[in-house]
């Protein structure tokens, strides 16, 4: 990524005027950590025999001691005992990380006969989800969960906090400092001097709060192809499922010409990459942007404008109808 301090992103919204904003996001969250919302007391939920202290249940006894994550066959074992998963047994140089003896090829057949015993509560049981697995489907569940956190969907810096969306509302506020409204329309502008020397760039995010939730707004450059081009495009705050209850559109012109796009707002359990490279939003070639900017086309002086509305059902017709917000 390249150094951003010379971009500058100059927005306004629901008919505020202007205004200059410079951002620098290439800025790392040191202090930031990560926002852990997991339960770490499942081990309390009915797989604890009676008498068994939990330091030594067997959901703990199931836990590989260099990552901590639930161990899956094959589940290895060095000649004193000491267990640990496939995946860090690669990474320790072949030395048991308790006792430090070589491992070899020892599987703990005893413990994965245990495992295939088990059912468990989902490990995001604390935020909200009700299920129970075998023990071998808890992985495979757990990846897709409704209930898992959701990944900053911060872009221009690695971040990698999780957590819920309120928190990651104030997160956003608070560590990236990104713009905030309320409305449901927008009028951003958006500005670089020297356009023809920016390959890649991510402009300051912005977050848009209405029907309750929440959007984030992202414009870019970055090569297509062989092309230079701009996208903007909208994320929803949520699941797949709800995001596909709203929908937006995107509109840049100038001249007497212009350029838009409508689509419905992706979830931010796609990555900020994912969506950029779906080509997924509004794209605007370099030198249209630079025509729409006007003048001798040296400076991007882009003006998108966008609102997001709500389909709501018709109970007569059977069709969907928009609801914009006031």
């Amino acid at each position: 990524m390249m150094d951003l301090n010379t971009i500058e992103c100059a927005s306004s919204s629901d008919g505020l005027e202007d205004e200059e904003i410079h951002s620098q996001i290439t800025h790392q969250f040191a202090s930031s950590k990560p926002h852990n919302n997991n339960n770490n007391n499942n081990n309390n939920l009915g797989i604890i025999p009676p008498g068994l202290p939990p330091a030594t249940s067997v959901h703990e006894l199931l836990e590989c001691p260099v990552c901590t994550n639930s161990m899956y066959p094959p589940i290895h074992q060095c000649h004193n005992g000491h267990t640990l998963c496939s995946t860090c047994k690669t990474q320790v140089q072949n030395r048991c990380p308790t006792c430090r003896q070589e491992l070899g090829n020892i599987r703990c057949l005893a413990l994965e006969k245990v495992a295939e015993s088990l059912e468990l509560p989902c490990r995001y049981f604390s935020l909200g989800c009700p299920e129970i697995f075998p023990y071998y489907s808890k992985l495979k569940h757990e990846a897709l969960c409704n209930f898992r956190p959701y990944n900053c969907p911060y872009a221009g810096s690695e971040c990698s906090v999780t957590g819920d969306i309120p928190f990651l509302v104030t997160h956003l506020r608070d560590d990236h400092k990104v713009d905030m409204h309320t409305g449901c329309t927008f009028n951003h502008r958006y500005v670089k001097s020297n356009p023809r020397e920016v390959e890649n760039a991510t402009w300051m995010l912005t977050v848009f709060h209405c029907f309750g939730q929440y959007f984030c707004l992202h414009f870019e450059a970055f090569q297509l192809g062989m092309a230079p081009v701009y996208m903007a495009f909208l994320r929803f705050m949520g699941d797949e499922a709800d995001a596909r209850n709203y929908s937006y559109s995107l509109e840049v012109g100038a001249n007497g010409r212009k350029l838009t796009w409508e689509g419905t707002p992706r979830s931010i359990r796609d990555s900020h990459r994912k969506v950029r490279d779906s080509h997924d939003g509004l794209i605007i070639q370099r030198n249209m942007a630079l025509f729409f900017s006007g003048g001798d086309r040296k400076e991007l002086k882009l003006r998108v404008t966008g609102k997001i509305w709500k389909e709501q059902q018709n109970p007569e017709g059977g069709v969907c109808i928009p609801n914009l917000c006031s």
